[in-house]
């Protein structure tokens, strides 16, 4: 299986994932494409796996997927599904919609949505509403940390009842994420990516970019985050990692930003292990399977 990265379609790299055992464990529930939210004329869709053996309401992870913010599909992170369902959580990975046929906000309000149909069907899943986490790699990173910095204060609930659930969340991973799209580091590949994703250059509309920036919303009482990034990366630069670090410190905010020495972009094979290992650890911590 293959990871969709932050631009898998214009020759990026590409992250490769163990595929799947060839016997299906029988200790998890799988169910493919349910619809959980409506955008438009379009129906969005969720994969689930859930731990059969879960007697009492448990912790949930959303997975999201990356591409640009352009591109990829949930199935990509069946497998992942089934890891955390299989570790106790109950574990979903969204459909998003893509720019630049939809832009920003449009990603972050899908993916709210879909931590809203977590708890608002945490009964019948046997979830926990107040221990749900994401994970996410490159622009799906850059969609799971915003889960966790940002609430009805920051713009992106409008239309949305006051009674609905909450969208946050209380524990991020993310695997190479952009983090400050203002940024002047990024290449002028990465800068024609960011464009599509908020329809204006970060010049022409700074204020934007700050606004689909998880760095701007950094504040003291925010999930904990973990953070993968790759000294080698060649399409989001270290120096967003080394930023995020520092935004986390001036805030007072739980975290660990970890640099692979010569990591690029969507690294794989024992470095991707052993940063999944870390992850399930920290998710253990913060979010335990009881």
């Amino acid at each position: 299986m293959k990871r969709s990265l932050f631009a898998v379609s214009l020759s990026t790299i590409v992250l490769a994932i163990p595929g799947a055992s060839a016997q299906e464990p029988a200790d998890v529930s799988k169910t493919w494409d349910i619809v959980y939210t409506g955008a438009g004329d379009a129906e969005l869709r969720l994969d689930l796996v859930q731990p059969l053996a879960a007697k009492a309401p448990g912790p949930a992870v959303l997975v999201i997927h990356g591409g640009a913010w352009r591109e990829g599909a949930k199935e990509e992170n069946r497998k992942l599904l089934v890891d955390f369902a299989r570790r106790g959580y109950v574990a979903i990975s969204p459909q998003y919609r893509f720019c630049p046929k939809d832009r920003f906000p449009a990603q972050v309000i899908d993916v709210k949505a879909a931590v809203r149909w977590l708890r608002s069907n945490a009964s019948s899943l046997k979830v926990d509403p107040s221990r749900i986490g994401a994970m996410g790699f490159s622009a799906g990173g850059h969609l799971a940390l915003m889960l966790g910095l940002t609430g009805p204060a920051d713009g992106f609930d409008a239309g949305v009842p006051a009674s609905a659930p909450s969208s946050r969340v209380q524990a991020v991973v993310g695997f190479y994420p952009p983090v400050d799209l203002a940024a002047t580091d990024f290449t002028d590949f990465a800068k024609s990516l960011v464009k599509d994703f908020l329809g204006a250059s970060a010049k022409e509309r700074p204020d934007l970019a700050a606004k689909a920036s998880p760095v701007t919303f950094l504040d003291r009482g925010d999930a904990p985050v973990l953070l993968f990034h790759g000294t080698g990366d060649e399409l989001v630069p270290e120096s967003q990692a080394v930023r995020f670090a520092r935004a986390l410190t001036a805030a007072g905010v739980r975290g660990r930003v970890e640099l692979l020495v010569g990591a690029k972009h969507g690294f794989a094979g024992e470095e991707y292990a052993e940063a999944m290992t870390d992850a399930f650890e920290f998710f253990a911590r913060h979010l335990p399977a009881r």
